[in-house]
């Protein structure tokens, strides 16, 4: 019998457009693997957002995770950010989506966050991070600590794909609660 569960379609969807394996790939936490995900084709993808989206709200609500907006570091964030953004709007809770520069604008408002309204800020907001893989944890957390110097309270971090290289522990060092949609395993043929 085929699992026909919005995880398995998730789990197809980036086999076939954005897992690899075999070659050597330099990751973004300088290490190299055999394994890649390039997660864009997926999240980019109507399915893939509209499971990533659906699956991250299915995990907050399950676990009785009550947040007030969404976000993450540039640039894997931003898609999926907008699409849980755009899917709640479908539920009882719509969640707003923001996202971390790696470094202020030099023109504008130079914030470092960015999707607020004029006036709005993070202070006392309860937010999730989000990113697309997860080898170190290092984005996440520094998303994390920005928010958190912003006056936001983190309170669940969501990666789509745990690498399950370190970043486990290193959320739980950073005493930030940490839960992913698919880990690594669920590749291995």
């Amino acid at each position: 019998m085929t699992d026909t569960t919005p995880k398995a379609a998730l789990v197809a969807l980036i086999k076939e457009r954005s897992f690899q394996s075999g070659a050597k790939v330099k990751l973004a936490s300088g290490r190299t693997s055999q394994f890649y995900f390039n997660m864009k084709p997926t999240m980019l993808h109507p399915q893939g957002a509209h499971l990533i989206a659906a699956l991250v709200l299915q995990q907050l609500s399950e676990d009785g995770i009550e947040a007030d907006m969404i976000g993450g570091l540039e640039m894997g964030a931003v898609p999926l950010a907008a699409a849980v953004a755009a899917v709640s709007a479908q539920g009882a809770r719509p969640l707003p989506a923001f996202f971390v520069r790696k470094q202020a604008k030099e023109h504008g408002t130079q914030s470092l966050i960015e999707g607020l309204a004029k006036g709005e800020n993070l202070t006392g907001k309860k937010v999730v991070i989000i990113e697309d893989v997860t080898t170190t944890g290092g984005s996440a957390i520094k998303a994390a600590d920005i928010v958190a110097g912003e006056g936001a309270q983190v309170v669940r971090v969501i990666t789509v794909v745990d690498r399950q290289e370190g970043a486990k522990e290193a959320f739980t060092t950073a005493k930030l609660d940490f839960k992913p949609l698919l880990t690594a395993e669920d590749f291995k043929d």
